[in-house]
């Protein structure tokens, strides 16, 4: 009898608290999960020169490093292009060449004696006109041969000059403006080359990040449009987890804060912190506070780095984080 009184009551107790229990756990508020999802830095290797697919050197999944070819781009136009470029320089240069280098010594040479020529036709012309006249003053001569003799006298001496101005001018060489205007030329084309050069060398296209090649836009033999993505190496070194937060939870997602996350698809749970949170809000996607009043919630992406490198973690894995109600 005094076993049975113990045990009816103990018996009660123990059903009332597992009703207590069972209703604890019905009406209690659930825990707050979000999930996110894995993302990674994506690098899009373009060629800014237009033209056909000529090489692909690399397959989905493969691992590339900074600088590894990827494809080439066969641009014939602008190797003919060059080809005709290296010959304008060639003839810039020659022209420079010979404006700086003077007028040439043959040149001068026959200047000079353009020059002699003129001074002893001069000289010859003023002695015919001298004996010319002293025979018209005598009357042994027409004034009208003195008048021919003087008129000769005076064109060659114009003609003395004109030879010494030449002399002069195959003695100076170039004029400045002619030796700016051939450097000027010269550069012109040098630079021109130089840039058609650099876009001959840009039709090897390179990654310029390392990581794994995710996609493919095009295959060889297709035309490629300038600045058109062929190639997108995905790094998933520089990886993140992203969600989007309520604003009524963002004040318990603070910068520099640490979260332990789930990841589903490695059975395991990671440490993250929040690096980044965005400074504005998207359009309403919950449900308004109080339905009938109140305000609608905007969310805001919050980024999460890994403190530490994950094996295995890849762009799109889902993600979850625990919050307490």
């Amino acid at each position: 009898m005094t076993a049975k009184r113990i045990a009816i009551p103990l018996i009660v107790v123990v059903i009332l608290l597992g009703i207590v229990i069972v209703f604890w756990k019905a009406y209690a508020p659930a825990p707050i999960q979000l999930q996110g999802q894995i993302e990674a830095r994506q690098h899009m290797v373009a060629s800014k020169i237009p033209g056909r697919v000529a090489n692909i050197s690399v397959r989905r999944g493969d691992r590339v490093e900074a600088g590894t070819e990827v494809f080439r781009i066969d641009s014939p136009e602008l190797e003919a292009k060059l080809t005709q470029i290296e010959a304008l320089e060639t003839i810039s240069q020659s022209l420079a060449q010979a404006v700086e280098g003077g007028t040439r010594e043959e040149r001068i040479a026959a200047a000079r004696s353009e020059y002699e020529k003129a001074l002893a036709a001069e000289a010859l012309a003023k002695t015919t006109f001298e004996r010319i006249r002293a025979l018209a003053d005598e009357g042994l001569v027409a004034r009208q041969r003195a008048d021919d003799t003087f008129t000769l006298w005076k064109v060659a001496e114009k003609t003395r000059v004109t030879a010494s101005e030449i002399l002069k001018l195959a003695e100076a060489g170039p004029r400045q403006e002619a030796r700016t205007a051939a450097q000027a030329g010269e550069a012109a084309t040098s630079s021109l080359r130089d840039e058609v050069a650099e876009l001959l060398d840009d039709t090897v296209a390179r990654a310029h990040r390392g990581g794994i090649v995710s996609n493919v836009l095009l295959n060889e033999g297709e035309l490629a449009p300038q600045g058109f993505p062929v190639i997108i190496v995905t790094d998933l070194d520089d990886s993140w987890a992203l969600f989007n937060v309520r604003e009524d939870l963002l004040s318990r997602v603070t910068e520099g804060s640490e979260f332990d996350l789930k990841i589903p698809a490695l059975d395991q749970s990671a440490r993250f912190r929040v690096s980044h949170i965005s400074v504005l809000g998207d359009y309403a996607t919950w449900r308004a506070t109080t339905p009938g009043r109140g305000f609608d919630m905007r969310t805001f992406e919050v980024e999460m780095q890994p403190v530490e490198p994950i094996a295995g973690l890849r762009a799109g894995m889902s993600v979850l984080l625990e919050m307490a109600p």
